[in-house]
């Protein structure tokens, strides 16, 4: 069962790179994609587009058809019936609701959007079950894998237990043979086992950090391996005792949680699993699954995984997965952030009028002509002021940019979905194209001004670098002021409020900005150690003593958290080796390149020398206590 042409068109063209055809003879269709708009969950931990940046890394790779790619639905009500009890359904009205999920009290709009993201993740693992029994191949979900999730109640971010509602419905329409959940997530499937605890025809495998459930079921193999496991003993342990239970089971249907948590990066696990001992692992499970007398189709869902990497596993599993195809090395975060917003600026670009169509409309003023793909937000004030006479006043963010066009980008980018689903349903967008400290942008909670949750001010300049023309960033404000600081989320130096993790999503914004106005790059000065922390990747000093300077701090406070590393540089607890005074943090001018001239200059051999040079003069330790 397929979406709808229309829905999977829809989605695919958001994917589409500017101008590239996808090649859709790619070898036949080798695996099914589920996802929908509604994953994007703001949750602590998670990455809300996590499954976007999965098919962004396939995509830009050649790999995504946009025939396999299908919209989740939400699941009926009468679908979590089967197996959630009424009294627990029921329970979910209340205000309080979610309180044990999450572990804290959601206001009425988040507990919505958690219901209603949470109901198309189990829609989502439905819709793949079918696909991928219809194919006999492989069919994925990108989310789902809400293990944690009990008939009767939920725990641990997981509402709905999605594998067993799929599971439930097959079972209604007739689908009786064996089926095996194997669950490779880092924490005990302990929803899922007790769910199955007394049906035979359901085998439940897990291999997991600590059991959390005593659950005993009549078809399970549940695995305690504790923390700091490495390589060795988890594909040990995998080998011996997965291949048995694929023996003895003879299941017909296989559902795959492919949880990336324990990834030796992952923001909470606690185990040292490498990115090649994740990928053996994967590719492990499908080959028992496919190399049979009798291959049987898979269901992959996504489970845990937290921090921003957590879909590089992924992406790098599935590119492994073409015929004949060896895996992929994923793209960076960045790089995927940077690319998504090129593909935007792409399509912005594209619905922009044509020289003609301008100019028919100059000739018959007072006639508002529309044309197919021609949207309202194309007419701007700027119009309309050689009409009403006086001075005119700047309208465009940088001479290019109107309001709409800014709001508009905002909105496509999904960011200010973003702030809804942090409490604040009318996000308002203002420019200030006067401001004495630079053209200004700012988001407001509501329209009344209330609550400032970004501030951004920006000028172009020429005379800082000689020769380079660059994007200057005088101030940026990015916090939620409704949320509170927390020993998870500490507070950082000059923070009045909680940050809200988009700094790399108006890094990429500008670097494309960049490209369209052909400035050198972004240009900033941060005002403390963290904020330059934050940016590294991507982000070089213009100066290479300042380089050098920062490559030496970057050893003295590797082994610290960042926040732990900013407030010791902020109090002079880091010290200079030889003369033993504090540090003192001092402006220090940071780029991101857009231009080759840019990198060519950040890579030359002179600049590399003087930082090399600046880094061997300094010499940083960290003050006792």
């Amino acid at each position: 069962m397929r979406s709808s042409p229309s829905s999977a068109a829809s989605l695919a063209q958001r994917l589409r790179r500017g101008g590239r055809r996808l090649d859709r003879w790619l070898r036949g269709t080798y695996l099914e994609l589920v996802y929908s708009e509604r994953y994007q969950l703001e949750l602590p931990g998670n990455d809300p587009r996590r499954g976007e940046r999965i098919l962004s890394a396939l995509d830009g790779a050649g790999l995504l058809d946009p025939r396999a790619v299908h919209r989740a639905p939400l699941a009926p009500f009468r679908e979590l019936r089967r197996v959630h009890g009424d009294a627990y359904l029921d329970s979910l009205v209340r205000s309080d609701a979610l309180l044990q999920v999450f572990g804290l009290e959601l206001p009425d709009y988040a507990v919505e959007r958690a219901m209603a993201g949470q109901r198309a993740m189990v829609g989502g693992t439905q819709l793949a079950s079918r696909l991928a029994l219809a194919s006999g191949r492989l069919a994925a979900n990108l989310g789902g894998g809400l293990h944690h999730a009990f008939a009767d109640k939920g725990e641990r971010f997981c509402i709905f237990n999605d594998v067993a509602v799929a599971i439930a419905g097959l079972r209604a329409e007739g689908f009786a043979a064996p089926i095996l959940v194997v669950d490779l997530d880092l924490h005990d499937d302990d929803g899922t086992r007790s769910i199955f605890a007394e049906d035979p025809t359901v085998h439940t495998f897990s291999v997991h950090n600590r059991t959390t459930s005593e659950v005993r079921a009549v078809a399970a193999t549940a695995i305690e391996l504790g923390s700091e496991v490495d390589d060795d003993a988890y594909l040990g342990i995998l080998g011996e005792r997965l291949p048995p239970v694929f023996a003895a089971a003879h299941p017909e249907l296989v559902y795959y949680l492919a949880g990336c948590d324990p990834a030796a990066d992952d923001a909470i696990g606690d185990w040292k699993i490498s990115a090649a001992g994740m990928l053996r692992r994967d590719r492990l499970v499908i080959d028992l699954a496919r190399r049979r007398e009798r291959p049987v189709p898979v269901v992959i869902v996504l489970a845990g995984g937290y921090g921003q990497e957590a879909w590089r596993y992924t992406a790098r599993f599935f590119s492994s997965l073409r015929p004949g195809g060896r895996a992929l090395e994923p793209p960076t975060t960045a790089a995927v952030t940077l690319t998504r917003y090129r593909q935007l600026a792409g399509e912005l670009r594209a619905g922009e009028q044509r020289p003609e169509q301008e100019a028919e409309r100059r000739r018959r003023p007072g006639r508002r002509r529309h044309s197919p793909g021609e949207a309202d937000w194309e007419l701007s004030f700027e119009d309309l002021l050689p009409n009403l006479g006086g001075p005119q006043r700047p309208q465009r963010l940088l001479g290019a940019c109107s309001r709409q066009q800014v709001e508009l980008t905002l909105e496509r980018a999904g960011l200010l979905e973003r702030f809804r689903q942090l409490g604040f349903p009318n996000p308002a967008v203002t420019l200030d194209l006067e401001h004495p400290g630079g053209e200004a942008v700012r988001i407001h909670g509501d329209p009344d001004g209330g609550d400032l949750l970004a501030e951004l001010r920006l000028r172009i300049d020429r005379n800082t670098a000689p020769g380079l023309a660059l994007l200057r960033i005088e101030w940026l404000l990015l916090q939620n002021p409704r949320e509170a600081f927390t020993p998870a989320r500490p507070r950082l130096p000059g923070q009045e409020h909680p940050g809200l993790g988009m700094l790399r999503d108006v890094i990429a914004l500008l670097i494309v900005a960049c490209e369209r106005l052909q400035l050198d790059g972004v240009l900033w000065v941060p005002a403390h150690y963290h904020t330059a922390a934050q940016g590294r990747r991507t982000s070089r000093f213009l100066h290479p003593a300042d380089e050098g300077l920062f490559r030496a701090l970057e050893p003295v406070l590797a082994g610290l958290p960042l926040p732990a590393a900013a407030f010791a540089v902020e109090r002079g607890q880091v010290l200079d080796g030889a003369t033993g005074t504090p540090l003192v943090w001092h402006p220090m001018q940071v780029v991101v390149p857009a231009s080759d001239r840019l990198r060519q200059q950040l890579e030359a051999d002179e600049y590399r020398r003087q930082a090399d040079a600046a880094a061997a003069a300094h010499d940083f330790r960290l003050a006792r206590g």
